[in-house]
């Protein structure tokens, strides 16, 4: 999309142009009766643009809910976009500051709309002028424009003095997929810690699997996870890096949990399989908590190198899944399938951890069939491999 058809989405007649694309039918099927019966109406460059955002904001929707229906969109910038959730959490953190946030990489303002919502003040930057016309549209669409703004500028040319902290989102995807050296963030991590550290305070965005030799020395590095799946990790600096140097975050139902390093139950022993299995969260696992997570449950770990917890106890905690232990076998595809059978599973959920299995292969080998649910975990103790038949709880 270009900025001129952008800009004039946000003019009287393309607001009206928008606002009648949002009450059409905009699905595969019904897109192209919508295109046509609004271009006899209005010019084809605006219905093009009100159509691209009304697509989006449907997309939108699974990270942004009812709020998606007011935002404005590119598609990189949705796809790169910190979800409400996380951005309103993170924002609380920011909105004690006594003067405003610099942020850099603002993309489409989503972290720059959540911290202005919670009273936060700021100016995002970002050198794309249509993701910033984007981004001020949004502040527009939620009235917070008088306490923040969105400009165009590169994030390293920026001076960060008289803000009280910096928050940078660097990309970490290229036109090939993810990017997964910190190095070749754009841009890169050790430039915007440099960068981040004139400011009293700072927070830095990073892929979640950050090498532990990237973390800056005096960070806190907190991974947070949203509805089960591991979203982000965030290096807080300065001022905000108050507390433990690593920590859990996992946000569920509206509730946000946290789990901290206990030195008392940091190394978790090692037992033989009991009656439960307790599989950690994403963001407990990337932060080196499963000893902490085990001591919740009173359990161990089967084989040390494995993140698979096991108790005689059944206890709730949001850290982990649940599942009882109904079978221990060691792996073989005809021990497997014949077990199945037995039980008549016919939906089965594989999951495997330390195990070198193509799991759409193995279904197909095992052809489950029959009324029943099952859950069959793979994973190895020592050189062994195992196949735990589970249930959730």
């Amino acid at each position: 999309m270009e900025i001129a058809h952008f800009e004039a989405l946000l003019a009287p007649d393309g607001r009206e142009v928008l606002d009648a694309a949002m009450e059409s039918d905009v699905s595969e099927k019904g897109l192209l009766a919508t295109a046509s019966r609004l271009r006899s109406r209005y010019p084809a460059e605006l219905v093009g643009a009100a159509l691209g955002q009304v697509r989006l904001r449907a997309r939108a929707a699974a990270k942004f809910g009812p709020d998606a229906a007011r935002m404005y969109f590119t598609p990189q910038g949705l796809e790169q976009s910190t979800r409400a959730s996380v951005a309103a959490y993170r924002a609380a953190r920011f909105a004690g500051l006594s003067g405003p946030v610099l942020e850099l990489c603002c993309g489409i303002g989503a972290d720059l709309l959540f911290r202005a919502r919670a009273g936060a003040a700021g100016t995002g930057v970002d050198r794309d002028p249509l993701t910033v016309a984007v981004a001020s549209a949004n502040l527009a669409a939620f009235g917070v424009s008088g306490l923040a703004e969105a400009r165009v500028g590169d994030a390293l040319d920026q001076d960060p003095s008289g803000h009280a902290a910096v928050f940078a989102d660097p990309g970490r995807r290229t036109g090939r997929g993810r990017v997964f050296d910190p190095k070749a963030y754009e841009p890169p991590l050790d430039a915007l810690l440099d960068l981040a550290s004139r400011a009293p305070a700072g927070c830095v965005k990073v892929a979640p699997g950050i090498p532990y030799e990237a973390i800056p020395e005096g960070a806190s590095t907190e991974w947070i996870s949203d509805g089960g799946d591991v979203k982000e990790a965030a290096l807080w600096l300065g001022d905000l890096a108050g507390g433990p140097a690593r920590r859990a975050t996992l946000l569920r139902d509206g509730e946000v949990h946290s789990l901290t390093p206990d030195p008392a139950s940091s190394v978790p022993e090692v037992r033989p399989w009991g009656r439960y299995l307790y599989e950690p969260d994403g963001a407990v696992i990337r932060a080196h908590l499963v000893g902490e997570a085990a001591a919740l449950v009173d359990g161990g770990l089967a084989d040390p190198r494995i993140a698979y917890i096991t108790s005689d106890v059944l206890k709730d905690t949001p850290f982990t899944s649940s599942y009882e232990i109904e079978e221990v076998l060691p792996f073989s595809v005809k021990r497997l399938k014949a077990a199945l059978r037995a039980r008549g599973v016919g939906t089965l959920t594989l999951k495997k951890r330390g195990f070198a299995a193509d799991l759409d292969r193995l279904r197909r080998d095992l052809r489950p069939s029959g009324p029943s649910a099952g859950t069959v975990v793979l994973t190895r103790v020592g050189d062994s491999p195992f196949a735990l038949l589970c249930a959730k709880r």
